[in-house]
């Protein structure tokens, strides 16, 4: 889930929610005719999507621009899509006026278009890769600072980048639905989740659970947007208010450590798993708590005393190359260990045919014992098969969105040629595959590491003097859109699978949502960018991926040269304990001993190093709210702890809206909260005095 690296660290916990196959879900709807693919597609689920997709998009576009940290939303976008409808069905057939009763396929296409929607944020780099070619980042990083190395950002030629590049991953892995949803029987945990959640809302007792879902999601969200409206008053000033609480004393929060009152990142942390919100926690202590301060100890020895703290070549490069160095560590660990898993299991289930071939001529005299076992599944893969989407189309389609991106993309990035482009598009269906495979054995999404390796070997080909940076950069969105966009679909096909939704309509309503997510996610992250200072390390929205994303392409044109004294060995070494934790991970999860699940993610400890522990704190309080319910009433925590935590993130996150609108009219909150040391408070009084 999100950076949204969270999305490669995706909720496995989706996995044990699914129910198992013995249940006959397919019995609660034998009378219930499945509707055409086209009768799927509904004007209101249409109108729904693009409302929702506005809401998600701001979400997310906030998320990725505070801390980058985004959770799974799929089952708030099945959550406030069944809502939604529900209201209005029920308001048209109070009337006599409905025509078409709400059915779950139509609840997955909505489902679908959000995610593909706010998907696009996430892919779309705004707050990442596109953001790290801006001005702004540009001299933050202090290198690489060249007019062919920068670019002025716009929403309108990112949107033309967007619409290039968004909708070629979509065909890159039609063709191969079947083998992945039937024959090798994939299992996607968030996608089969959400589509039990799906099935359950359309059942009597699901619609009376939902109902209640809804009520305590009203409730949550309510209180996040008035509480984020009675914080705004006491932000009269840089520094004021809550956000800046100095919660364990102010030599804690001059190091980063304090709870900020964040109602976002709390409802993020009881969605996140418990070892996610404790990893970020680990990696704020360990480089805010130890390594940061000796480093600063050591000023004027390994880097200039008289550099400013955000230049990369003082304190702020030990905090960012580190930080990449353990993302990439923990990014090539899974790319590898995906290809890697993903040839023997095609090896094995190459054998297994062989075997259940054989099987079958042996068995066949019970062939009717299972019949019933799978009564689910022919019904299923019946819907599955009806409506095709013919390989050549597919085939078709991904040619000529490729070729349309190899003339436009060098259009609006001169410093990439068309053959660039070509060699990428060459490689992206073979990432592609790799990606959705993986995804479906582990939920998890390797889009952002994908990215992050094509911006080292085009950066590193391209060359400095001919704007290496923002080829690197571009490259990562052109590998990214397509790798992610690939799996998301792959994902929503298996949701489709286990709600009879048709494959067409699957498809469609994620071309819809990746159209409205090319139109809506820049212009978003615009709002935000004219509103507030986005970049800015010690502001709201310090955008860290921006330039964690600029320093791999540095990186890539400058090599390590550029690093200040030690960098270079404590990245090194930041780089092999990646890799030796993750390594340590998978042996003792193969050997069965249970310790492997108290392992921390290398990729979320690397987070905290350049914003701190903060959000980290939030986090985990949002952790030990979820805990302490699942103690009380482990059910209840179950069925509601998700609703509750979605309308903690949407009520926050909504209120950014009228509080940027403020902003740009210049309209100020009338009081400022701060803390000082006694001492500082002393001086201050004096100065009164004084005056």
């Amino acid at each position: 889930m999100r950076e949204a690296t969270m999305e490669e660290e995706r909720q496995q916990n989706h996995a044990d929610e699914v129910v198992p196959a013995a249940v006959m879900i397919e019995d609660a709807f034998k009378s219930t005719p499945v509707p055409s693919w086209g009768q799927q597609i509904t004007v209101r689920a249409m109108m729904t999507s693009a409302i929702l997709s506005v809401v998600f998009n701001f979400i997310v576009c906030k998320l990725n621009l505070t801390t980058g940290v985004i959770p799974s939303l799929n089952v708030a976008a099945g959550l406030l899509g069944f809502a939604l409808v529900k209201c209005w069905t029920r308001l048209l057939e109070k009337f006599g006026m409905l025509r078409q009763p709400f059915t779950r396929q139509e609840n997955t296409v909505i489902q679908t278009c959000i995610v593909a929607s706010s998907g696009i944020a996430f892919s779309s780099g705004t707050a990442s890769y596109l953001l790290g070619m801006s001005p702004k980042i540009a001299a933050q990083a202090d290198g690489g600072n060249t007019p062919a190395n920068v670019k002025v950002l716009s929403p309108y030629w990112m949107m033309a980048f967007l619409f290039a590049v968004s909708f070629v991953g979509l065909f890159s892995i039609v063709p191969l639905r079947k083998m992945m949803i039937l024959k090798y029987k994939l299992t996607y945990p968030s996608g089969t989740a959400t589509a039990y959640l799906i099935n359950s809302f359309h059942t009597p007792k699901g619609a009376k659970l939902a109902k209640k879902q809804v009520a305590m999601l009203f409730r949550s969200f309510v209180f996040s947007f008035v509480w984020a409206f009675f914080q705004w008053f006491f932000t009269a000033g840089d520094g004021c208010g809550f956000s800046s609480f100095p919660t364990f004393g102010l030599q804690a929060f001059k190091h980063r450590f304090f709870f900020d009152f964040s109602t976002t990142y709390v409802g993020v942390g009881m969605i996140c798993p418990y070892m996610v919100n404790i990893s970020l926690l680990l990696g704020a202590i360990l480089s805010w708590g130890i390594m940061w301060p000796i480093i600063d100890t050591k000023k004027g020895l390994w880097y200039s005393a008289d550099l400013p703290e955000s230049n990369l070549h003082g304190m702020n490069g030990y905090r960012v190359f580190i930080a990449i160095a353990m993302m990439l560590g923990d990014g090539l660990y899974h790319v590898m260990y995906m290809i890697i898993n993903t040839s023997r299991s095609l090896a094995q289930q190459h054998s297994s045919k062989k075997r259940a071939i054989i099987a079958d001529h042996n068995d066949s005299d019970n062939s009717n014992a299972h019949e019933e076992a799978n009564l689910d599944d022919q019904r299923r893969i019946e819907f599955f098969l009806k409506d095709e989407i013919p390989s050549w189309v597919a085939f078709a389609g991904y040619i000529a969105l490729a070729v349309i991106a190899t003339i436009v993309v060098p259009f609006v990035f001169h410093q990439l040629k068309w053959y660039h482009i070509l060699v990428a598009f060459s490689f992206a269906p073979i990432l592609a595959f790799c990606n959705a495979y993986g995804c479906g054995l582990t939920d998890w999404s390797l889009a952002s590491n994908y990215g992050k390796l094509a911006i080292i070997i085009f950066s590193s080909w391209v060359g400095l003097e001919n704007g290496g940076i923002i080829a690197g950069l571009a490259s990562c969105g052109v590998m990214m859109s397509t790798v992610s966009t690939a799996s998301d679909l792959m994902q929503d096909f298996k949701t489709g699978y286990l709600t009879l939704s048709s494959p067409r309509s699957m498809f469609f309503s994620q071309v819809l949502g990746t159209l409205i997510g090319c139109i809506l996610s820049p212009w978003v992250f615009w709002f935000f960018y004219n509103a507030y200072p986005i970049g800015d390390p010690e502001g709201t929205y310090p955008a860290p991926y921006g330039l964690l994303y600029r320093g791999i392409a540095l990186l890539g044109v400058e090599g390590i040269n550029s690093l200040p004294k030690n960098c270079l060995a404590l990245s090194i070494a930041f780089f092999i304990a990646a890799i030796v934790i993750n390594l340590l991970q998978q042996v003792l999860q193969h050997r069965g001993y249970k310790i492997h699940k108290f392992i921390p993610s290398p990729m979320c400890m690397a987070i905290p190093f350049y914003l701190g522990g903060y959000f980290a704190i939030d986090m985990c309080v949002g952790s030990l709210i979820l805990f302490i319910w699942e103690l009380k009433n482990k059910r209840m925590a179950t069925d509601f702890a998700p609703a509750v935590a979605s309308g903690l993130i949407c009520g926050d996150s909504l209120w950014s809206v009228p509080a940027a609108i403020l902003s740009l009219v210049n309209l100020k909150a009338p009081m400022c909260m701060k803390f000082l040391s006694a001492a500082a408070n002393n001086r201050v009084d004096a100065f009164l005095t004084e005056g």
